[in-house]
């Protein structure tokens, strides 16, 4: 029954500390700039996967046509 409870998200009460603890430790300023850094890097991680899945795709329609092609 323990289990569970590991894999439980944190709830509304419990997001006030580490929330608490990150404003004392980098202060009001720093937060924004922190928050900022975090979105570049997730867009950054996002254009990657984008570009991967777009080269991914490309290959696979090079492989149909070639197929296609040596089917003629």
């Amino acid at each position: 029954m323990s289990a569970i409870f590991l894999l439980s998200l944190p709830t509304g009460g419990e997001w006030f500390l580490p929330l608490l603890l990150l404003l004392v430790f980098f202060g009001g300023k720093k937060i924004p700039e922190l928050m900022r850094g975090l979105g570049s890097g997730i867009r950054e991680f996002q254009d990657a996967k984008n570009n991967i899945k777009k080269e991914i795709e490309e290959g696979i329609k090079e492989i149909e046509e070639e197929k296609d092609y040596e089917k003629k």
